[in-house]
């Protein structure tokens, strides 16, 4: 039984508890969490996706601890799963790597590519494993939009768009852009990510977008440059007005089909061929519970994580660096 000790137990700290009550051979045995409500159970943050921060785990077993150093250093356990502030993630990754214990780290990697990759190096040479929680390359419905990209199921991709929109959050973290580094690092990351692990790097990035509830970028629009692909295009934010909802769409035109997902829609997936549109059905879950089962299951065979590779992570936080140079310029931005 692999023994799991989780550091901050706000949204995603409460969602990840979620998923490994729902697995076999990995059990939760210890929080921690400087917030006592929190550490003790009594504190649920609300997420904002239908499923995400349930509660209904039971804390009492749970050994608890103020600090995340005071967690790394017990003994008992061997997977460490950060989810702390960003500006937190390399500082208590890297502690926990040297304590020998495994480490999932939430999104994203670090709030610098710099950052990002001295945590990259340090799991080349670290004894355990270390994987960054990128969700959505774990979502069912984009695990089958990247496989049928790879497979060339429809023959090769023309254009692909991806939204990802919503209001502001609220909350401290949130608030503050050189925690959170705006929509841009903490949401947008998610589609800029994605785009990278289906078509490779871009060869540059133009980007146009705004500061409104941070003093980061919160809401913006990139063009991704790919010699093979015509138009690759992404929208990220947090700026829309409180009660616009949340929304999480993409588009993909590929030479004989084209492949729509609507988080809001009843029929979620759908390709549309040959003037037929047809409903596609993935497997059920979300994205979290896929990537931690995905972790467990890589330390238990002894392999690296390879759908999420701690470089690629690294790279994605560096491609964001570039859309912010491309907003601060007007320019296009070499990646």
């Amino acid at each position: 039984m692999l023994k799991v000790g989780v550091i901050g137990i706000g949204m995603m700290g409460s969602t990840h508890l979620d998923a490994y009550a729902k697995l076999k051979g990995v059990k939760v045995t210890a929080v921690a969490d400087l917030i006592r409500e929190r550490r003790e159970g009594r504190a649920v943050a609300a997420g904002n996706v239908k499923g995400q921060s349930q509660g209904g785990v039971d804390f009492a077993p749970f050994r608890k601890y103020d600090e995340g150093m005071k967690l790394i250093a017990d003994l008992e356990l061997d997977i460490v799963d950060i989810c702390l502030p960003t500006p937190l993630h390399a500082k208590y990754a890297i502690a926990a790597l040297k304590a020998g214990k495994h480490v999932l780290t939430e999104k994203p990697f670090a709030l610098d590519g710099k950052t990002a990759d001295q945590l990259a190096a340090a799991a080349k040479t670290a004894k355990t494993l270390l994987m960054c929680a990128m969700c959505m390359r774990f979502w069912p419905a984009w695990a089958w939009l990247k496989d049928a990209v790879d497979k060339k199921t429809f023959g090769k991709v023309l254009a692909a768009q991806f939204r990802r929109v919503t209001s502001h959050p609220g909350g401290p973290f949130y608030s503050d852009g050189d925690a959170c580094g705006g929509a841009i690092l903490d949401l947008h990351i998610h589609d800029t990510d994605f785009i990278q692990y289906c078509f490779g790097m871009p060869s540059g990035v133009f980007s146009r977008g705004y500061a409104k509830d941070t003093t980061r970028i919160d809401h913006v629009v990139t063009h991704y440059l790919y010699p093979q692909i015509p138009l690759v295009t992404a929208e990220g934010g947090w700026a829309m007005t409180p009660g616009f909802g949340f929304q999480m769409q993409y588009t993909v035109n590929f030479e004989q089909a084209t492949a729509v997902f609507d988080l809001g829609a009843t029929d979620q997936l759908k390709v549309i061929q040959n003037g037929k549109t047809k409903a596609v059905k993935v497997k059920a879950g979300m994205g979290y519970q896929h990537e931690i089962a995905y972790f467990v299951e890589c330390i238990k065979n002894g392999k690296r994580p390879q759908v999420v590779e701690p470089a690629s992570a690294a790279r994605s936080v560096k491609i964001v660096e570039a859309e912010v140079k491309s907003i601060k310029t007007g320019k296009l931005v070499a990646v």
